[in-house]
Order: structure tokens, then sequence, then C-alpha cells
């Protein structure tokens, strides 16, 4: 889609109403994601006014509106928003670094590696099991809360998710480099990627227990509900730290876009940028597979989107794929928990049927070229 050519003499003008046109667009968005909160917090079995939303914030609420508010609904929506906000950053980096459209850590199978690290986790160390069934039984009468199952040592689910994503990552890094695959062929690399932890997983499992396989097909479904403070308090840090690495590092992608020659004209390390940037999205992409399990193709609808209204400056893309993924999974997440009769449907069930009809169109796309 070609973008308005301005007048001769009016350049600055034209150029300064585009900057606020993306900066409101922004904030539209921000706007939009504001009001999903709010439905999302009012919304479900137990319904919550406006008003007893805003006591329960406070403290000075019922003790089942605080019980809904700040330990089942609140958590949800903090983890589905940060869910968004990492995959979305991630592919729009991916997509970048690769110079493939098609790229995200869900396609190029580090979403999938992560899992497979989570479920050697969750099996081979012991991390995995049943708690807190007692907790959650009263509470699920009146709200959609996550199951009995838990992870009991996050943190070595953590680093085993991320070990698994950052073994795709090297994997998806050396062909793109060594052997100078095209976007296609890389798609392809990632489909195998994704058909070998899979396989990997798979084969935990049939050694596992009961509970031991029930916790990892738990974790497998990518749902945001089963969230605690304990994983946000993790994730949040994450997001935010490199969220704010790759704001600083917006003109090296802008350079990056125009071809590695291009930026190393302009004096970027082009390497360096590469490897740390892949290393820092496959730690994001690690820790929200680690706590919510795989959400598909979110890193790759997100990017896009924010391509079709904003263009390909890293300056405004960062933020706006950010902003556009934490509202697409916090609206998967609401619809599937207040329009589905049983309120547990996985937010990972609804995005995939979102992104998988853009895959397959820009797979077309690309080879009709």
């Amino acid at each position: 889609m070609s973008c308005p050519q301005p007048e001769p003499g009016k350049v600055l003008p034209f150029y300064r109403k585009r900057m606020r046109n993306r900066v409101r667009l922004f904030f539209l968005f921000l706007g939009l994601l504001v009001l999903l909160i709010v439905y999302s917090l009012a919304a479900g079995r137990y319904d919550l006014s406006v008003l007893k939303i805003v006591s329960a914030l406070w403290g000075g609420g019922e003790a089942a509106a605080n019980v809904v508010v700040w330990q089942i609904r609140l958590p949800r929506i903090v983890a589905a928003i940060l869910a968004g906000w990492s995959l979305g950053l991630s592919g729009a980096v991916i997509q970048c670094l690769l110079r493939n459209p098609l790229g995200s850590p869900f396609t190029l199978g580090i979403s999938h590696a992560a899992a497979f690290g989570a479920a050697f986790a969750i099996v081979i160390l012991g991390a995995g099991g049943a708690a807190g069934a007692a907790a959650h039984a009263k509470v699920a009468q009146t709200t959609s809360a996550a199951g009995p199952l838990t992870i009991g040592d996050v943190y070595s689910v953590t680093l085993c998710a991320f070990l698994g994503a950052l073994s795709a990552t090297g994997v998806i890094l050396a062909l793109a480099r060594l052997k100078k695959m095209t976007a296609e062929t890389i798609i392809l690399a990632g489909v195998a990627l994704s058909s070998l932890f899979v396989s990997g997983t798979i084969l935990i499992q049939y050694f596992a227990t009961e509970v031991e396989i029930a916790s990892v097909v738990f974790w497998a479904f990518g749902d945001v509900g089963r969230s605690t403070w304990r994983e946000i308090a993790v994730m949040f840090p994450a997001a935010a730290l490199v969220t704010a690495y790759f704001v600083m590092k917006r003109w090296d992608l802008n350079a990056l876009e125009a071809g590695e020659d291009a930026a190393r004209g302009l004096g970027v390390n082009v390497d360096g940028s590469r490897l740390w940037g892949m290393l820092w999205t496959a730690l994001l992409a690690s820790l929200v597979t680690a706590f919510l399990g795989v959400i598909a193709f979110v890193g790759l609808l997100a990017p896009h989107i924010g391509r079709r209204l904003v263009g390909a400056d890293h300056r405004f893309l960062i933020l706006h794929s950010c902003i556009i993924g934490a509202v697409l999974v916090l609206a998967a997440d609401t619809a599937g928990r207040t329009l589905v009769a049983s309120g547990a449907l996985p937010v990972g069930v609804l995005t995939s049927f979102l992104g998988a009809p853009l895959f397959l169109y820009l797979l077309v796309r690309g080879y009709s070229k």
C-alpha cells in the first residue's frame, strides 16, 4: 500500500502530521486496552459492578469481591497483557533481525523448544505436581479459576524453558548465517525444529506419571488463567527491560531493515545486534511459555497489524506491536472466558484460529512474488 506523497514545500508539516497520527494511534490502542481491562474485571460467573471493582482495587470492598479481583481476575489480566506485549515485541524484532516476515517465536520453533524445556523440568526434575486443590475448589464455584495443577519450582522450569528456547535460537541463527537460507527455508527449518521438540515432549510424557503428564498437558495449552503474582513478578521486569533495550536499539533495527550492507555502512554491529536481539527475544518467549504455555501466532499477528498501521519504522513499530499484542491476548482470553459455557477455553486456541489464516496468506503471497 503506497503512502501519500506531500506537495513540495510541505514535507515538514506532512511529517509532523504523520508522527502525531502514529502517537494518537498508540493511545487509541491504550484506551482500548483499558476498556478491555475494565470489562474483563467485571465479566464472569461472579459479576462485578464498576463500583465494586473500584472498591476492591482500593482494598475496601467485600471479601468475595476482593478475592475475585486480586487473586483471580487481575493476575490473569496482567499476565495476558504481559504475554501479548512480550510476544508482539519478540515477533517484531525477529522479523527484522532475520529479514523474514514469517518469523515469530512460534513459527521458528522457539516456543516449542521452551515447552520441551518446561516439560523436562516438570517431569525429569520433578517441578510439577498437584497442589492447592482445596484453595481452588471454593473459588472455582463462582469464577473461571485454573485447576489444582501447579508448578512447584517455577525457577527451574523457567531456566529449562530458556535453555530450550536458546537451543532453537542458536540453530536458527546458524542456519541463517552459515547457509544463507531464504525466508521460506528458515520457516521450514522452524517447522522441523517444532516437530523435533514436540516429539521430545511426547517422549518425556511417555515415561511420566499420570500427575506429571497432566501437568505437562495442562501447561502446554497456552492459558493465562493459572497465572499468579509470583509469575508476574518475573515476567514484568523482564518485559520492561527488554522493551527498553529494543527501544534504545530502534535506529539499529531501522538500519537492518535496509539490509546488512547498508547497516554496516551506517556503523551497526550486525552480528552483535542479531545475536543479542535473538537472545533477548528467546528469553521473553521462554518466560511466557514456561509460565503460560504455548500461545500461538501472536508474535506473527501483532507486528503485521502494526506495519499496516504505522509502517516499518521501529521508533513506532516496537511499541505498537507490543500494545497490539497485549490487546489481542487479553481480548482472546476475555472472549474464551465469557463466551464459552465452561469459561475455560485456553487463549492459545483462539490465537491459533486468528493466526493460522494470516500465516497461510503470507506464505501464498510470498511464493507468488
